[in-house]
């Protein structure tokens, strides 16, 4: 059977294991017994898919697989993934619109998703209970998805529940809220496979969860029930290597309003590399699952795409955008233009759950077949996280993607990549590369929700904190845009104030004893940095840029644009508009890259049939990308001087 021996590395589960398991709880599979392996002392979120299963008269073992594969039986503390999915089943409502493409020339459109059916709110009016119940109640959730698989079951089987397990498979295809029949099916296939493999794991907050396995074959006949549009299917289109699992599902490039060629998504026809320079490769993690991601970027409406999307259990990676053409991911268009977006199945916030060896070795073959194709150098500020990139505008930088978040291990990534961070200088240079030891490096993370936080498990990261003097106790730097009243950083998840990035490059300022600091932000900040196996930043060669003498600061910007005298064909102008950071006088930051040429692709219509759609202009003003905080950004070359290591 397809991806029969489909297995979670991340939690070491495997076929003798579970037989094990089997003997313990007395799992009789023969006799016809469910097909739970039930501890004696279950944990509440077990017996909570217990209960759903025998008041909706749904196979607990199904209910169990749905939620495994949608969300590691993680509850994601109340937030919403990318897709709108809510809580333990994964069930969907409407959410705030994300424009992954950046370009704020481009209206911000109100998504209208004609025809979507959402889950979350079906199963609210079947419980008889607020949504909001059903999104922050995980028991009410768990309800929830039994009661929509039991409803959808009854419907394709003149209502009557069916007679075996098999026949629930076309209920669990409807499940997934799929835009065609191929997605349908993979979904389905993944939870029928799980139930033959069997699983078994303790989540994040200690929930100790079980699926033993069972033999089941699963009855697809009535799959065109659905009657979901038949998928195109397409030949081998990947741009992968030979060596990798890799197929190619396209992200829905359509209009969405026929009478507006503004409304379209989800991605913009190019001929990169011929016409624009890739020069970054961006990692993202879905904050979904792998099947409900490639679904959203089919979704015209949903306004994001990226060029590939990884599976976290098997490495299996699905090409959704060719590289020539620009995926809308990065939510800043000039980025979107030059780079290649990767997207990791996973939660940021539950990294170490999500992220396993299958998923990181494949995503580095992948990385290094595109590094080496489109001559793009493999170092860190090169190959990027989100969370390293600024918006085109400085309302949007409080808002700004954090992924994929701080349990990234992109110590083990870049060795995989065979350019691990390493000491290029002598102890007195005048550069630093963020290095702690992943394995060892456990700084308080804390989530919030709603103003409750709560510390995260303590597990491997790879940030260390920036402080306002070398001491411990010392405050965290501040960051105007996330703390418009200069109060500190904090060590909340979503707060990268004074979080510094394995890999990332800084300036130093001064040393004292243990501590290294930095120019970080437009203010010296502070990092422990011992010697020996506890440190955390590597002196390095490298070249920095400081204002001009005269000058007592100059502006960041998110962008380089042409200047205006460069926009031709009825282009409308992009105003050139600094974020809100400086750089004062006397204060060094890391140069990226040398002098790069500004360029900017006017495109915002479906049918380029706005005056200029489809030019791109290209400027004489020079900008120098820097390490500037968290995140990268761009002087003008005409600001700044450089000077050597």
């Amino acid at each position: 059977m397809r991806r029969m021996l489909k297995l979670w590395e991340s939690d070491g589960m495997r076929l003798q294991r579970t037989a094990a398991l089997l003997v313990v709880v007395g799992f009789l599979a023969a006799t016809g017994s469910p097909g739970l392996a039930h501890a004696s002392a279950a944990s509440e979120r077990q017996r909570s898919f217990t209960a759903a299963a025998a008041e909706f008269g749904v196979p607990q073992e199904l209910l169990l697989s749905i939620s495994y594969n949608q969300s590691r039986w993680e509850d994601h503390n109340g937030l919403p993934s990318a897709d709108g999915g809510y809580g333990l089943m994964h069930l969907t409502t409407n959410t705030e619109l994300i424009d992954g493409r950046g370009d704020h020339r481009r209206p911000r459109l109100v998504r209208q998703l004609h025809n979507r059916a959402y889950t979350l709110d079906d199963a609210a009016r079947l419980l008889a209970v607020s949504p909001e119940t059903v999104k922050k109640g995980q028991r009410h959730n768990v309800r929830g998805g039994a009661a929509l698989v039991a409803h959808y079951a009854k419907e394709s089987n003149n209502g009557q529940s069916p007679s075996d397990l098999g026949g629930w498979y076309s209920a669990v295809a409807r499940l997934n809220n799929a835009q065609d029949d191929e997605a349908a099916q993979a979904f389905a296939d993944d939870v029928y496979d799980t139930i033959q493999t069997g699983v078994s794991r303790t989540t994040t907050d200690g929930q100790r969860v079980a699926l033993a396995s069972r033999l089941v074959k699963p009855d697809r006949s009535k799959l065109q029930n659905l009657r979901l549009p038949k998928r195109a299917r397409h030949q081998d289109q990947t741009e992968c290597p030979r060596d990798l699992s890799c197929k190619f599902v396209p992200a829905r490039f359509a209009q969405n309003n026929p009478t507006d060629p503004l409304d379209y998504g989800n991605l913009d026809r190019a001929n990169r590399p011929r016409d624009i320079k890739i020069k970054y490769i961006m990692i993202h993690d879905t904050e979904g699952s792998y099947q409900s991601s490639i679904d959203w970027f089919r979704d015209p409406a949903s306004f994001v795409s990226a060029h590939y999307i990884i599976r976290s259990s098997d490495g299996e990676v699905t090409q959704m955008v060719k590289n020539k053409d620009i995926g809308w991911h990065a939510r800043n268009w000039y980025i979107n233009m030059h780079s290649i977006g990767v997207e990791h199945e996973g939660f940021s916030a539950e990294g170490a759950t999500w992220y396993t060896e299958a998923m990181y070795r494949s995503s580095a073959k992948l990385v290094r077949y595109l590094a080496d194709k489109y001559d793009i150098p493999l170092d860190r500020d090169h190959i990027i996280g989100h969370d390293q990139n600024y918006p085109p505008a400085s309302n949007r930088v409080a808002t700004m993607h954090t992924d994929p978040g701080p349990f990234w291990d992109w110590e083990r990534y870049m060795e995989l990549l065979g350019a691990p961070v390493k000491q290029t200088a002598g102890p007195s240079a005048k550069v630093v590369a963020i290095a702690p030891k992943f394995v060892t490096n456990k700084p308080p993370i804390t989530q919030c929700i709603e103003e409750v936080c709560t510390p995260l498990p303590s597990q491997s990261a790879n940030v260390v904190y920036v402080r306002t003097q070398p001491s411990h106790n010392s405050p965290l730097v501040t960051n105007i845009a996330l703390h418009p009243d200069g109060s500190p950083g904090t060590n909340r998840i979503e707060d990268w104030s004074a979080t510094a990035v394995h890999g990332q490059r800084f300036a130093v300022a001064g040393r004292q004893g243990d501590w290294t600091a930095i120019w970080y932000g437009g203010q010296k900040g502070w990092i422990h940095n011992p010697s020996g196996h506890a440190r955390t930043a590597l002196p390095v060669a490298g070249k920095v840029v400081t204002p001009k003498e005269g000058l007592g600061s100059v502006p960041l910007y998110g962008r380089p644009l042409p200047e205006a005298s460069a926009y031709t064909h009825n282009v409308p102008v992009q105003p050139v508009v600094p974020l809100q950071y400086q750089i004062p006088a006397g204060q060094t930051y890391p140069v990226q890259e040398k002098k790069i040429v500004n360029d900017y692709l006017h495109v915002l219509t479906f049918d380029r049939s706005s005056p200029g759609d489809g030019t791109l202009v290209v400027g004489s003003e020079k900008y120098i990308p820097i390490s500037y905080n968290h995140r990268q950004g761009y002087v003008k070359a005409s600001d700044v001087q450089l000077a050597s290591d």
